[in-house]
């Protein structure tokens, strides 16, 4: 039998690197696009956008001008020194929120766990040691740190780590009662996501957000939103909250902000915009020129592409599309914009995936019972209608791989 190019670079992954994400089925070379090439030359429509991430998709020439530009003139010089790009990008943040000139501040790290540790830190030092409690939704995902993983609510990825120096209280998510019950005044903040990312792509309800608001309000603690998969379009907002007409305390973003790069940032609005001393936090990569550089790359691009109305657009043919399709396996779908997951009627989410793939698409089974689908926001209404057409053939390879696999686990 002879052994492909994807396979022999499996084996030396194999040989290399350490178990935790298991061996990718796929090795993949090159992009363009909304479209990706593995290792043995086979094309896939990208539907997972790294995990969110790429925004404008692979090897978009905005990008690869501003970082080869910035490259080409300054890598890195730690935050010993400031830098134009740096400066530009907080006041883009801070103007998309409608903050600059106020007294919102901006601290830029490298991935959203790190933005989501500065935040936890942030809201320590504001509240100080009288009230030790965060308050976090059950299966709701803040990175895997142990700050941040202290506040992730799967207890499958939180047990094996404890015990954890910060106190969580976990609440069932979009539920208002249990959350107000939960945030007294030993509560210093409540950590929440606009919509459960890792979780599935489960939207607040109605009025949720704001109920968290005025539960923040009434006992003194402290509102984090995290937008790190929600952010910078997603949704086809800017950020997913300002659909929810609430103001947070402080707002953590990462994944599409840098298009493919690495970055993140914990944005402080009002006394968070102050709460750090000098010297009470930092990152020697954060605030890195070339990322600065490609973030401003992606925001410039969304804005002149017109991308969030390209979210809004072709997030609701893809949602009509997937919604016209009646299978046994498909129970319903949720989401908004160009983040929306088909919830399945029986743990076969693995099936699903590997069913994509060997058609030509690329999904992540996020939960045993639900697709994410999170493509670049540059994704057009003929590809996403690709798959839509695909997908029947696709849901019934899964039930055959179901059938063959009985009770395998996603």
């Amino acid at each position: 039998m002879t052994t492909t190019g994807t396979q022999r670079l499996k084996d030396r992954y194999a040989a290399t690197m350490m178990p935790n994400y298991g061996v990718p089925e796929l090795v993949l070379t090159k992009g363009e696009g909304c479209v990706v090439w593995d290792t043995d030359g086979k094309a896939y429509l990208d539907l997972v956008g790294g995990i969110a991430v790429s925004a404008l998709g692979h090897a978009h020439p905005a990008i690869v001008i501003a970082v080869t530009e910035q490259v080409g003139k300054l890598a890195h010089i730690s935050n010993l020194y400031a830098h134009e790009g740096q400066i530009r990008l907080a006041e883009r943040l801070l103007g998309l929120l409608g903050l600059l000139g106020t007294s919102g501040r901006v601290f830029f790290a490298n991935s959203g766990t790190e933005a989501n540790e500065a935040a936890v830190k942030l809201v320590r030092r504001l509240q100080g040691p009288s009230r030790p409690v965060f308050v976090a939704a059950e299966h709701g995902f803040h990175g895997r740190s142990m700050g941040s993983l202290s506040l992730t609510g799967k207890s499958s990825i939180r047990d094996p780590f404890q015990p954890f120096g910060v106190e969580v209280r976990f609440v069932p998510f979009g539920d208002a009662n249990a959350l107000a019950s939960a945030v007294g005044p030993d509560c210093a903040g409540v950590f929440i996501e606009p919509c459960l990312g890792e979780g599935g792509i489960v939207p607040a309800p109605a009025g949720y957000l704001a109920a968290v608001r005025a539960a923040c309000d009434a006992a003194g603690a402290l509102l984090v939103l995290d937008e790190i998969q929600s952010g910078i379009g997603r949704t086809g907002s800017w950020f997913a909250f300002q659909a929810a007409d609430v103001v947070p305390d402080v707002i953590t973003l990462a994944k599409g902000l840098g298009g493919g790069l690495p970055i993140g940032a914990c944005i402080g609005i009002g006394a968070a915009g102050h709460g750090f001393a000098k010297g009470d936090h930092g990152s020697t990569f954060g605030g890195n020129p070339v990322a600065c550089a490609a973030a401003l790359a992606v925001l410039d691009t969304i804005e002149q592409e017109g991308l969030l109305e390209n979210v809004k657009q072709v997030g609701a043919k893809l949602r009509d599309g997937l919604d016209s399709i009646d299978h046994e396996l498909i129970a319903g779908v949720r989401g908004s914009g160009l983040w929306q997951a088909i919830t399945l009627t029986q743990p076969g989410a693995w099936a699903v995936e590997a069913a994509a793939r060997q058609s030509g698409f690329l999904v992540n089974a996020v939960q045993p019972d639900a697709i994410r689908l999170a493509p670049p926001l540059i994704i057009d209404a003929e590809q996403a209608e690709t798959f839509v057409v695909a997908l029947p053939a696709i849901m019934a390879d899964a039930g055959e791989l179901l059938r063959q696999a009985p009770g395998r686990a996603a």
